[in-house]
């Protein structure tokens, strides 16, 4: 696959190039001018329109999110019934293979842009996801437009290349997870430690589980950490570069050491 270059915003630090694919059509549109990819994930192809350029960077896919997708298809049981939120959702492509592969409770999330909710849902429709994906417009750090957060499960990938922005996802992840409010209606079934544990297929409830496979500065990403244990996260190393964050004090068993 070919690679998908770097468009750097001047909001945000600049650490790197991204993504990869196959070029089969350029579109232009009102304002903005798409490239509509055929990106291999792990056992399905996801047709993929990207922007051209985007200041927010929605316009890639970054390597982590394919390495990611492999991850969670070997660890299928953590997701599977999970009622689920991504973070830094871009094109859509993650959440759209995850529905796909495991008919999974999925909604998507990015900065507060028309631009970017309305080409998720175009990436949704041609890759037979209808109705599409629910999606939410939120910028990292505003107030979350939903008061009460049902979702057992927040994944996202590659999302710290912006350190200017870690005090603003530390605070949005912070509500997710610290606010969470069960939705009995559709939540996952507990594991038999429900009573002591408080797990959800083997994962906490609720979690986030991150990939982050770029390499920027031990500084700079020691910044993310430490700042969630100081905002009353826990962070865990699950292998692979695979994290699971929850809130302090929050009950685990063995069920949750993954092996890499």
């Amino acid at each position: 696959m070919d690679i998908a270059l770097f468009s750097p915003s001047s909001l945000f630090d600049d650490h790197g190039d991204g993504g990869a694919s196959t070029d089969e059509e350029t579109k232009e549109e009102p304002q903005q001018s798409y490239v509509e990819r055929r990106h291999s994930f792990p056992a399905m192809d996801v047709l993929v329109r990207e922007f051209s350029f985007h200041q927010f960077n929605a316009n890639l896919l970054w390597p982590g999110t394919f390495s990611f997708a492999e991850w969670l298809l070997q660890h299928r049981s953590l997701v599977q019934g999970r009622r689920c939120i991504e973070l830094g959702s871009g094109t859509g492509a993650l959440a759209i293979f995850l529905r796909k592969s495991f008919q999974l409770d999925i909604t998507t999330s990015d900065y507060d842009d028309q631009e970017i909710e309305g080409n998720i849902a175009h990436n949704c429709r041609v890759n037979g996801i209808m109705p599409v994906l629910p999606h939410i417009r939120h910028s990292w750090g505003d107030i979350f437009p939903t008061a009460n957060p049902d979702w057992d499960l927040v994944i996202a990938s590659d999302i710290l290349l912006y350190v200017k922005q870690y005090t603003n996802l530390i605070h949005t992840l912070s509500f997710l997870l610290q606010n969470y409010k069960p939705n009995y209606e559709k939540a996952c079934p507990f594991t038999e430690n429900e009573h002591t544990g408080g797990t959800c297929m083997g994962l906490p409830r609720p979690a986030f589980l991150m990939s982050w496979r770029r390499r920027i500065g031990k500084e700079d990403e020691s910044l993310f950490f430490t700042g969630c244990e100081i905002a009353g996260l826990e962070v865990g190393h699950l292998g692979s570069r695979v994290y699971c964050i929850k809130p302090r004090g929050q009950p685990s068993n063995k069920s949750n050491e993954v092996d890499g």
